[in-house]
């Protein structure tokens, strides 16, 4: 008996019996020689951590685009707290932590850059529609390791797909998920609009916080506990009503005053605005993609549109505007971007001295004008002296 199979029988042995064993999984896409280590969900969290796709994470939105401030979430920082809670919910209730941890790293791969803003405009733009959570499964299918993808199994791709609000997961890992993924931001996202200045601590509705706690720190341990105390020795994963009721009470008080309002919102129309300009370059000059999205094209037949939101999806927040800035913006040009009045250094994240009417940005004077239509053109005048 190798490590693998003295590690699958302890699962057998140790685990709940709603547990999803490693031994039991539905398999793979394409058959593979087992480790002699790893058992296959262990292997499939670490295929994860190791992909270019996790790796960008790091520079892609999560609520506010770019901010100032060095202790705001990212993609991936919410990546790893969702996968912190959903571990220690699994931990507790035995069920299979290797296979939750690897839904909850994968959950997010298929985000684009600018958060949920990229997701609706690229879902707005192709005809094909774009959903980010359908995005992470083609990432783990299709796009990575240049087309092949990284042949996860079932369990793993299944718990990626239904991790959203109407998702329904075939394993309790996958349920585990899905509810740490609300449980992260909704907390997470409560302290980071603190820390902007959007409201404090004692703004949130009383008639949540009596139930589910007045800091984050127990709203988080609270809804924790009470996840697994209901859920104990259970073929379910589930709240008390009470709970449940408060959580999504507090979802919604997100929506309305967070994720609705101007602060998050107040770059969405100029980063939404540079993702078409990049769209509509790619699908005219899809010469310009690089080689395994050609590949995508040539060889396996994948639609351009498709193919276009593939690259545009994949890139983070920095790559982008770089992108849009080699481009599109002349250098040693003065570029006057009109946007509502609103500064565009802001989605860049560049910090400067210089005043918020002028921004330096790569070798280029960004000079923002107030206009009374929010972002449409851009106009370029003669070479700025450097």
């Amino acid at each position: 008996m190798n490590i693998r199979e003295s590690t699958e029988s302890w699962e057998a042995e140790a685990l709940s019996p709603y547990a999803s064993l490693s031994r039991n999984s539905r398999g793979r896409e394409r058959e593979e020689e087992p480790c002699d280590i790893r058992p296959v969900y262990q292997r499939d969290r670490d295929r994860i951590i190791h992909c270019k796709t996790f790796r960008r994470l790091k520079h892609k939105t999560q609520v506010f685009l770019a901010p100032e401030g060095d202790h705001y979430r990212t993609r991936l920082t919410h990546t790893l707290e969702v996968s912190q809670i959903a571990r220690t919910i699994a931990r507790a209730l035995r069920m299979n932590e290797d296979l939750t941890e690897a839904i909850a790293l994968g959950h997010d791969l298929g985000h684009t850059p600018f958060g949920h803003s990229g997701e609706a405009v690229l879902n707005k733009i192709c005809s094909e529609g774009f959903a980010h959570y359908r995005q992470s499964v083609r990432v783990v299918e299709v796009l990575e390791k240049n087309g092949r993808g990284l042949n996860l199994t079932w369990e793993v791709r299944d718990g990626i797909l239904n991790h959203r609000t109407s998702g329904s997961p075939s394993t309790l890992e996958g349920k585990i998920v899905r509810l740490s993924d609300k449980i992260a931001y909704i907390n997470h996202d409560i302290d980071d609009a603190i820390r902007a200045r959007m409201f404090v601590e004692e703004d949130l509705p009383e008639c949540y916080t009596e139930v589910l706690g007045h800091s984050v720190r127990e709203r988080l341990n609270n809804l924790i506990h009470d996840i697994i105390r209901n859920s104990y020795e259970k073929p379910e994963i589930i709240m008390s009503p009470h709970m449940e009721e408060a959580m999504q009470g507090l979802r919604t008080w997100m929506f309305e005053n967070v994720y609705r309002s101007d602060v998050p919102k107040a770059e969405e129309g100029k980063a939404q605005h540079l993702i078409v300009m990049l769209f509509n370059y790619y699908m005219e000059h899809t010469d310009k993609l690089p080689a395994e999205y050609h590949y995508l094209m040539d060889v396996r037949h994948e639609n351009r549109e498709r193919v276009v939101c593939d690259y545009i999806a994949g890139m983070s927040d920095s790559y982008a505007i770089d992108k849009f800035e080699e481009l599109f913006v002349p250098k040693g040009c003065t570029c006057i971007l009109r946007a509502g009045g609103v500064k565009f250094h802001a989605i860049s994240g560049r910090s400067s001295r210089r005043s918020q009417n002028e921004k330096r940005y790569r070798g280029c004077d960004f000079r923002l004008r107030e206009a009374a239509e929010e972002g449409k053109q851009l106009l370029w005048t003669l070479p700025v002296s450097q």
